[in-house]
């Protein structure tokens, strides 16, 4: 058996599967003190289905504690950037076009060495040993145990990047550091702000992981533990200590991976409905798109890989005005209980017209709601032209794919909608989230840029393929089960004819023998 938990920002969702049936599921409030709502989740699913602590074989775990963490810019530790890659790039420094306040976050300390490769491997200058020393040197006074590495193409040559993490351990024991290469994709700006996000975070990380290991043990549970990354695969204890960058967007990802296990489609377009927004994102193959695009995390250009996502400011807590023309970005949140019409309060949101309409019956918790008919004809169309006009932004071609509502407001879409081919509310569609978790596999992810007129295609893709399936085990994936999930490739403008981009990503299912005691 397995327990999936989703810590989100107002609801902390747990299920309990055997096998892939849902013995208990619950949607409970998010606590100050995260531990404290994770122990309350286990033991309402424990309770509910009587099924002991021995039985339970893993729990997988989301949460979006370490992107509120850089959006609200706290618990960040001040970073040491060193950059590798002079005589290039020294207009560009690290940090460039950040937002003041997360720059001052990390403290502004950058450094730029010679060094670094081209992406056929040529170096760009040689390391400088003495310069290296220096900035080593000079990190050690400010008293900064934390570090970001970033080479040129590193990628493709992690060797500057390696080089002079050693050296930095030897000087500084315990330093906490990110190199670029086992973080970012190939942009260099993007992969080293990556890197700088993932070291400020890996202080709090460790704390994260102390805790939820603490709450697991509290309530008696003996099993290991994962959390769920933003590419729909599951991380052990240690790796998310120190990658803790990767869960970012994890949250609409495990929702997406919900929502295929509870419909068996694989090909879909998902509407994930909370309080607050809407999540669209499209299902291809059972996993999450993955966007192409520069992410933006909190104010930071990243190249993070990250489902494609578009929110909609539409949820069940959303604001109506006065005549159901507009609808949201502003809601009341996880307030609708106390503020919306349908509960005693003043507010009229978006849960209201439903109720007005009929279509929705909150029991004894809520009370009739009545609209002016104009006005209620024209907040339910609003709703349907917002979700219309935002499937149609995602589909990937122009024939309609099949839709599926998850999210505890799915309940807003009372009608199909026209942009879809079919609707699927399915039963704990509320709880998708928490499905996507205990379901995640292990993954492992390849990148690497490639000439197909010095190596034949069908042979480049081959041992890029052998090098995913060798990172999913060594990840703790079944080797029976590894497969290839997604191959892209990206032909390179400005380069030499043939010149392509290689990403591989392989999953697997967990391996039974991969069992450790919690952290």
């Amino acid at each position: 058996m397995r327990i999936g938990i989703d810590v989100g920002g107002t609801h902390t969702d747990a299920v309990l599967l055997e096998g892939r049936s849902v013995r208990s599921a619950v949607k409970t409030l998010t606590t100050a003190d995260v531990s404290t709502g994770v122990f309350n989740a286990l033991e309402h699913v424990l309770s509910d289905s009587g099924v002991l602590e021995s039985a339970v074989d893993a729990v997988m775990l989301g949460t979006t504690q370490f992107t509120n963490a850089v959006v609200e810019r706290r618990q960040l530790s001040e970073v040491a950037a060193i950059r590798i890659g002079l005589p290039s790039g020294n207009g560009l420094p690290p940090m460039i076009a950040w937002p003041e306040d997360i720059a001052e976050s990390l403290g502004g300390h950058t450094y730029m060495l010679k060094g670094g490769t081209l992406y056929d491997g040529r170096p760009v200058a040689e390391l400088d040993h003495d310069e290296i020393q220096s900035t080593i040197e000079d990190i050690k006074s400010k008293g900064i145990d934390t570090i970001a590495i970033s080479a040129v193409f590193s990628p493709m040559s992690a060797e500057p990047e390696l080089l002079v993490a050693e050296q930095l351990r030897r000087a500084i024991p315990g330093a906490n550091i990110t190199c670029s290469h086992q973080i970012g994709r190939l942009g260099l700006l993007e992969r080293e702000n990556a890197a700088l996000l993932n070291a400020s975070l890996l202080k709090f990380s460790d704390q994260v992981v102390s805790s939820f290991g603490e709450a697991l043990r509290d309530r008696g549970l003996e099993c290991p533990f994962y959390i769920s990354q933003n590419d729909g695969t599951l991380m052990d204890a240690e790796f998310v200590r120190q990658f803790p960058a990767l869960t970012f967007a994890s949250g609409p990802t495990n929702s997406l991976r919900g929502a295929c296990e509870l419909t068996g489609l694989n090909d879909a377009i998902v509407i994930d409905i909370g309080g607050t927004t809407s999540d669209i994102g499209i299902l291809q193959g059972g996993f999450p798109r993955e966007s192409n695009i520069v992410i933006d995390v909190g104010g930071v250009r990243t190249n993070f890989r990250m489902p494609d996502i578009l929110a909609l400011g539409l949820g069940g807590g959303s604001i109506v005005s006065e005549d159901g023309l507009s609808i949201g970005p502003r809601s009341v949140g996880h307030d609708l209980v106390r503020e919306g019409l349908a509960f005693g309060g003043n507010t009229f949101t978006a849960t209201d017209l439903l109720v007005a309409a009929n279509k929705l019956d909150l029991g004894e918790a809520g009370q009739a709601v009545e609209l002016n008919p104009e006005v209620l004809a024209s907040g339910l169309a609003t709703i349907k032209k917002m979700l219309n006009e935002g499937i149609e932004k995602m589909m990937p071609s122009s024939d309609p794919l099949p839709v599926v509502l998850v999210g505890g407001g799915a309940v807003l879409v009372a009608d199909k909608l026209e942009a879809a081919s079919e609707m699927h509310c399915p039963e704990h569609s509320g709880v998708a989230n928490a499905i996507g978790a205990a379901i995640a596999q292990i993954g492992g992810e390849v990148e690497r840029m490639v000439s197909y007129r010095e190596i034949p295609r069908a042979e480049a893709i081959e041992q890029i393929s052998a090098e995913a399936r060798t990172t999913a085990i060594a990840a703790g994936a079944d080797p029976a089960t590894v497969r290839i999930a997604d191959i892209e490739e990206t032909t390179i403008s400005y380069m030499a004819e043939g010149s392509t981009r290689v990403r591989v990503k392989a999953v697997g299912d967990l391996a039974s023998s991969n069992r450790e005691e919690p952290a």
